[in-house]
Formats: structure tokens, sequence, C-alpha cells
């Protein structure tokens, strides 16, 4: 009866939310490390005590690595009034992506790129501000228009070595 009251309610808003759940084995988040071009970084994603998305590691630019990402399929469809996202995070902080795709077969990612503190914070990202990129590299082609996003990633790729820790509250779409 509660799950049914706050789906009723977050439908009523129109927002589209990611929730944190440790009891919600539906949910899937993913580890991609540079480890997949040879690189030895190494993360490590899981829902905490306080059901937040806890993502930490240390990014290594050995054997030319230098990035930890963490990602989930979705099935989330938008609509005209969905124009930003909402990231409530407490972070460390460095820099980070988030990062979208709009297709499961799609090679490049929609970025997004934001700054943390180490305090609670809400950052509002414009889903037109999302670039395409692949591998690093910005493409020469539109913004984010899509309708419906497949993914979600968080991304750390500060060309540097460094530990690193993100606390992910909320992802909101409004």
């Amino acid at each position: 009866m509660k799950w049914l009251l706050i789906l009723s309610f977050l439908m009523f808003l129109n927002d589209e939310i990611i929730f944190f759940d440790k009891d919600n084995n539906a949910q899937r988040w993913y580890i991609v490390n540079d480890t997949v071009m040879g690189g030895i970084s190494s993360s490590s994603v899981k829902i905490n005590e306080k059901g937040r998305l806890a993502f930490s590691g240390r990014v290594s630019t050995e054997n030319n690595g230098g990035f930890a990402m963490t990602r989930m399929p979705t099935d989330i469809n938008l609509n005209k009034q969905h124009s930003k996202i909402i990231l409530r995070v407490k972070g460390d902080g460095k820099q980070y992506q988030l990062r979208l795709k709009s297709n499961e077969s799609q090679r490049y990612s929609y970025v997004q790129v934001f700054r943390t503190n180490t305090q609670e914070q809400e950052i509002i990202l414009p889903l037109t501000g999302f670039y395409p990129a692949f591998r690093g590299r910005k493409l020469n082609f539109g913004n984010f228009s899509a309708n419906q996003i497949k993914e979600v990633a968080i991304l750390i790729g500060n060309k540097k070595d460094e530990d690193f820790s993100l606390e992910i509250i909320k992802i909101a779409i409004q």
C-alpha cells in the first residue's frame, strides 16, 4: 500500500524518478572501468544503509587507463514537459559526468559534466545540454533530443590518479 501511494503521488507530479532501493533486485547498476581497455582503475557500486547509491573507487591512469563508470539500463519515456534532470548528491569535490543513451544499441553517450562538493547538493542539468561523445571525444551532431532514455550512467575520468566517492540520493526527470 505504501508503494502504491508513493507511485500515485509521483505520477501526479509527472516526474520520472530513479529510486535506490536495497531490497529491489530489479534495479541493476553495473560497473564498467577502464579495465575493458587494459587500465587498472577499480570501483564499486552499492545501495548503502541510507538507501543511496554509493559509487566509489580509485581511478588510475596507468596502462592508458583513467576512468570508472557505473551504469543502469532504464526504460524512461519522455514527453514535452520533461526538460531537465535533477540530481541530489553528496560528493567529494570532484567532477563527474552524467551520461544518457536513448537506444540500447547506441555506441556513444550524451554527456553533461557536473561538479560536486562535500555537502548534499541539488544539481540541475537541462536535457538539451547533453552533448554526444564517444571515448572522451565530442561528436559533431546535435545534443540530446530523444523521447526516451535507455541507459543512465555516472563516470569519473579527470585524467589523473585519484580516489573518489559519490553518493547519489536521487535522479529525477522533470
